[in-house]
Protein backbone atom coordinates (compact mmCIF):
# COMPACT_ATOMS: atom_id res chain seq x y z
CA UNK A 1 0.00 0.00 0.00
CA UNK A 2 1.35 3.29 -1.02
CA UNK A 3 1.18 5.47 1.76
CA UNK A 4 2.38 8.61 0.40
CA UNK A 5 0.20 8.43 -2.49
CA UNK A 6 -3.38 7.87 0.18
CA UNK A 7 -1.75 10.84 2.30
CA UNK A 8 -1.78 12.59 -1.42
CA UNK A 9 -5.73 12.15 -1.78
CA UNK A 10 -6.57 12.86 1.36
CA UNK A 11 -4.95 15.96 1.77
CA UNK A 12 -6.28 17.05 -1.90
CA UNK A 13 -9.60 16.40 -1.27
CA UNK A 14 -9.64 17.53 2.52
CA UNK A 15 -8.07 21.21 0.61
CA UNK A 16 -11.38 21.07 -1.93
CA UNK A 17 -13.72 20.43 1.17
CA UNK A 18 -12.03 23.24 3.10
CA UNK A 19 -12.39 25.92 -0.11
CA UNK A 20 -15.20 25.13 -1.72
CA UNK A 21 -18.12 26.89 -0.79
CA UNK A 22 -22.07 26.21 -2.19
CA UNK A 23 -22.38 22.08 -0.71
CA UNK A 24 -21.39 19.40 -3.32
CA UNK A 25 -22.34 21.12 -6.61
CA UNK A 26 -20.51 24.26 -5.85
CA UNK A 27 -17.26 22.40 -4.81
CA UNK A 28 -16.94 20.05 -8.30
CA UNK A 29 -15.13 23.09 -10.26
CA UNK A 30 -12.20 23.47 -7.73
CA UNK A 31 -12.13 19.32 -7.06
CA UNK A 32 -12.30 18.84 -11.03
CA UNK A 33 -9.18 22.07 -11.27
CA UNK A 34 -7.28 20.33 -8.75
CA UNK A 35 -7.27 16.47 -9.64
CA UNK A 36 -6.76 17.55 -13.48
CA UNK A 37 -3.77 19.68 -12.63
CA UNK A 38 -2.74 16.40 -10.02
CA UNK A 39 -2.88 14.18 -13.32
CA UNK A 40 -4.98 12.37 -11.64
CA UNK A 41 -8.21 12.36 -14.01
CA UNK A 42 -8.87 13.64 -17.11
CA UNK A 43 -11.36 16.52 -17.86
CA UNK A 44 -13.92 14.04 -19.69
CA UNK A 45 -12.95 11.34 -16.84
CA UNK A 46 -14.55 13.78 -14.16
CA UNK A 47 -17.50 14.09 -15.97
CA UNK A 48 -17.85 10.57 -16.09
CA UNK A 49 -17.45 10.46 -12.55
CA UNK A 50 -20.30 13.59 -11.86
CA UNK A 51 -22.59 11.31 -14.46
CA UNK A 52 -22.27 8.63 -12.51
CA UNK A 53 -22.42 10.12 -9.46
CA UNK A 54 -25.99 12.14 -10.26
CA UNK A 55 -26.97 9.15 -11.06
CA UNK A 56 -27.11 7.65 -7.70
CA UNK A 57 -28.69 8.54 -4.75
CA UNK A 58 -26.65 10.65 -1.97
CA UNK A 59 -24.52 13.59 -1.68
CA UNK A 60 -22.09 14.52 -4.81
CA UNK A 61 -18.82 15.46 -3.58
CA UNK A 62 -17.93 12.24 -1.21
CA UNK A 63 -19.51 9.96 -5.00
CA UNK A 64 -17.16 12.23 -7.16
CA UNK A 65 -13.92 11.66 -4.79
CA UNK A 66 -14.36 8.35 -4.05
CA UNK A 67 -14.40 7.96 -8.33
CA UNK A 68 -11.38 9.68 -8.08
CA UNK A 69 -9.78 7.67 -5.36
CA UNK A 70 -10.51 4.62 -6.40
CA UNK A 71 -9.06 5.48 -9.86
CA UNK A 72 -5.82 6.44 -8.35
CA UNK A 73 -5.96 3.70 -5.06
CA UNK A 74 -8.33 1.02 -5.38
CA UNK A 75 -10.80 0.70 -2.40
CA UNK A 76 -8.61 2.45 0.15
CA UNK A 77 -8.09 5.47 -2.42
CA UNK A 78 -12.19 5.75 -2.47
CA UNK A 79 -11.89 5.25 1.59
CA UNK A 80 -9.41 8.09 1.96
CA UNK A 81 -11.05 10.50 -1.06
CA UNK A 82 -14.67 9.91 1.15
CA UNK A 83 -13.18 10.79 4.31
CA UNK A 84 -10.49 13.85 3.38
CA UNK A 85 -14.43 14.87 1.45
CA UNK A 86 -16.30 14.50 5.08
CA UNK A 87 -14.31 14.31 8.00
CA UNK A 88 -12.65 17.62 8.33
CA UNK A 89 -15.75 19.93 7.08
CA UNK A 90 -17.78 17.71 9.06
CA UNK A 91 -15.98 19.04 12.53
CA UNK A 92 -15.52 22.94 11.54
CA UNK A 93 -19.59 22.18 11.39
CA UNK A 94 -20.08 20.63 14.38
CA UNK A 95 -17.73 23.73 15.49
CA UNK A 96 -19.24 26.55 13.60
CA UNK A 97 -22.88 25.70 14.06
CA UNK A 98 -22.02 25.69 18.08
CA UNK A 99 -21.73 29.51 17.28
CA UNK A 100 -23.37 30.26 14.57
CA UNK A 101 -26.92 30.48 16.11
CA UNK A 102 -26.01 33.14 18.49
CA UNK A 103 -23.62 35.03 15.46
CA UNK A 104 -26.07 34.77 12.45
CA UNK A 105 -27.69 37.81 13.46
CA UNK A 106 -24.97 39.97 13.72
CA UNK A 107 -24.00 42.68 10.96
CA UNK A 108 -20.64 41.57 10.12
CA UNK A 109 -22.01 37.64 9.46
CA UNK A 110 -24.95 38.91 7.46
CA UNK A 111 -22.37 41.03 5.39
CA UNK A 112 -19.96 38.25 5.13
CA UNK A 113 -23.27 36.06 3.62
CA UNK A 114 -24.32 38.41 1.41
CA UNK A 115 -21.04 38.29 -0.26
CA UNK A 116 -20.86 34.63 -0.32
CA UNK A 117 -23.92 33.83 -2.08
CA UNK A 118 -23.77 35.41 -5.25
CA UNK A 119 -19.90 33.75 -5.40
CA UNK A 120 -21.52 30.52 -5.19
CA UNK A 121 -23.74 31.22 -8.13
CA UNK A 122 -20.88 32.34 -9.98
CA UNK A 123 -18.92 29.25 -9.13
CA UNK A 124 -21.90 27.08 -10.12
CA UNK A 125 -21.87 28.53 -13.12
CA UNK A 126 -18.67 28.27 -13.88
CA UNK A 127 -18.66 24.56 -13.32
CA UNK A 128 -21.51 24.10 -15.38
CA UNK A 129 -19.60 26.08 -18.16
CA UNK A 130 -16.37 23.80 -17.43
CA UNK A 131 -18.47 20.35 -17.88
CA UNK A 132 -20.51 21.65 -20.54
CA UNK A 133 -17.27 21.96 -22.49
CA UNK A 134 -16.25 18.63 -22.03
CA UNK A 135 -19.51 17.34 -23.01
CA UNK A 136 -20.48 19.17 -26.15
CA UNK A 137 -17.02 18.46 -26.90
CA UNK A 138 -16.51 22.62 -27.69
CA UNK A 139 -12.01 21.98 -26.15
CA UNK A 140 -12.21 19.63 -29.62
CA UNK A 141 -14.30 20.98 -32.18
CA UNK A 142 -15.50 24.43 -30.80
CA UNK A 143 -18.63 26.07 -28.93
CA UNK A 144 -20.42 25.68 -32.69
CA UNK A 145 -19.47 22.79 -33.99
CA UNK A 146 -19.64 21.12 -30.33
CA UNK A 147 -23.14 21.59 -29.54
CA UNK A 148 -24.38 21.03 -33.43
CA UNK A 149 -22.47 18.02 -33.48
CA UNK A 150 -23.82 16.54 -29.76
CA UNK A 151 -27.67 18.15 -30.77
CA UNK A 152 -28.88 15.33 -28.97
CA UNK A 153 -26.93 16.03 -25.57
CA UNK A 154 -28.02 19.86 -26.19
CA UNK A 155 -31.50 18.65 -26.38
CA UNK A 156 -31.08 16.88 -23.07
CA UNK A 157 -29.82 19.37 -21.35
CA UNK A 158 -32.17 22.16 -22.37
CA UNK A 159 -34.93 19.86 -21.84
CA UNK A 160 -33.99 18.56 -18.46
CA UNK A 161 -33.72 22.61 -17.41
CA UNK A 162 -37.05 23.00 -18.79
CA UNK A 163 -38.59 20.33 -17.01
CA UNK A 164 -37.37 21.21 -13.87
CA UNK A 165 -38.17 24.67 -14.46
CA UNK A 166 -41.42 24.30 -15.83
CA UNK A 167 -42.41 21.58 -13.29
CA UNK A 168 -42.52 19.50 -10.01
CA UNK A 169 -41.53 16.41 -11.63
CA UNK A 170 -39.00 14.86 -9.26
CA UNK A 171 -35.13 14.92 -10.87
CA UNK A 172 -34.87 11.49 -9.70
CA UNK A 173 -37.39 10.56 -12.89
CA UNK A 174 -35.21 12.75 -15.18
CA UNK A 175 -31.86 10.64 -13.96
CA UNK A 176 -33.96 7.81 -15.68
CA UNK A 177 -35.60 8.87 -18.24
CA UNK A 178 -31.81 10.38 -19.99
CA UNK A 179 -29.96 7.29 -18.79
CA UNK A 180 -32.48 5.17 -20.78
CA UNK A 181 -31.74 8.31 -23.79
CA UNK A 182 -28.39 7.42 -23.74
CA UNK A 183 -28.53 4.01 -23.53
CA UNK A 184 -30.82 4.18 -26.97
CA UNK A 185 -28.76 7.00 -28.32
CA UNK A 186 -25.03 6.49 -27.42
CA UNK A 187 -24.72 3.07 -26.77
CA UNK A 188 -22.54 1.89 -29.88
CA UNK A 189 -20.66 5.03 -29.32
Amino acid sequence: MDWHLLWQIFWLFTKVALFSWGGGPGSMGLMQRETVAAGWMQPDEFADGMALSNALPGPIAPQVSAFVGYKMAGTAGAIVAVSGTVLPTTILMLVVVIYFFSLKDTPAVKAMLQGVRPFVVGLLAWTTYDVARTVFEANKLGWGQGLLQNWGKVLIAIGTFLVLNLTTVSPIWLVVVTAILGLVLYRSK
